[in-house]
């Protein structure tokens, strides 16, 4: 019996997945360092993260495991989730008015085989204020964040333009993933 392994507890991804008609059959939120390397570029960093949760998650042979990373990247600075709310600010007012890339990365592992894809999308902000940039951090949104923003909330109001796949910058690419899925031999809907 094969079962499917979903490599993290991002809420977003599971909803990405069901919007597929994909339900796994458990939930295992990988428990990696994500700590850049020194001079890690963005795509490299994120595919690393991605392949070390997929290392991470213990499974059964048949067992499909997929696992997910998605980094904001503003040229070769990687923008994972901040600290705290200051950390969160700057990360804001370095986007704000700016184009920035949103990597995600997706890999599969049945048994002993692996198959991966990245996806990259180009992200515009518009130019935010100050009071833009404070309400939003008092809505907490920013928490838990690659880039300190969610693009299926509230910072949707900013961003005017982007280039690339909507559900690959909330987490999870959808094209992707159902492709790695049926390479897998995962045989449900969709």
């Amino acid at each position: 019996m094969t079962r499917l392994i979903l490599g993290s507890g991002s809420p977003r991804r599971k909803e990405i997945l069901a919007g597929l008609g994909v339900v796994p059959d458990a939930i295992v939120a990988a428990d990696i360092d994500e700590t850049p390397h020194k001079g890690e570029l963005p795509r490299p960093y994120c595919e690393r993260v991605t392949r070390a949760k997929l290392d991470a998650i213990d499974s059964e042979p048949d067992d499909i495991v997929l696992c997910a990373d998605t980094t904001v990247a503003l040229g070769r600075r990687i923008m994972g989730k901040p600290t705290d709310a200051g950390e969160a600010a700057q990360f804001l007012h370095l986007l704000s008015g700016r184009r920035h890339t949103v990597i995600t990365a997706v890999a599969l592992r049945r048994g002993a085989r692996h198959w991966a894809r990245t996806q990259v999308s180009v992200v515009k902000f518009k130019r935010l204020s100050d009071d833009e940039v404070n309400a939003y951090l008092a809505s907490g949104e920013w928490q838990g964040k690659a880039g300190g923003y969610a693009i299926q909330g509230r910072a949707a109001a900013f961003i005017p333009w982007i280039s690339g796949a909507y559900t690959g910058i909330m987490g999870l690419p959808a094209t992707e993933t159902m492709q790695l899925l049926r390479a897998a031999g995962w045989k449900g809907e969709a």
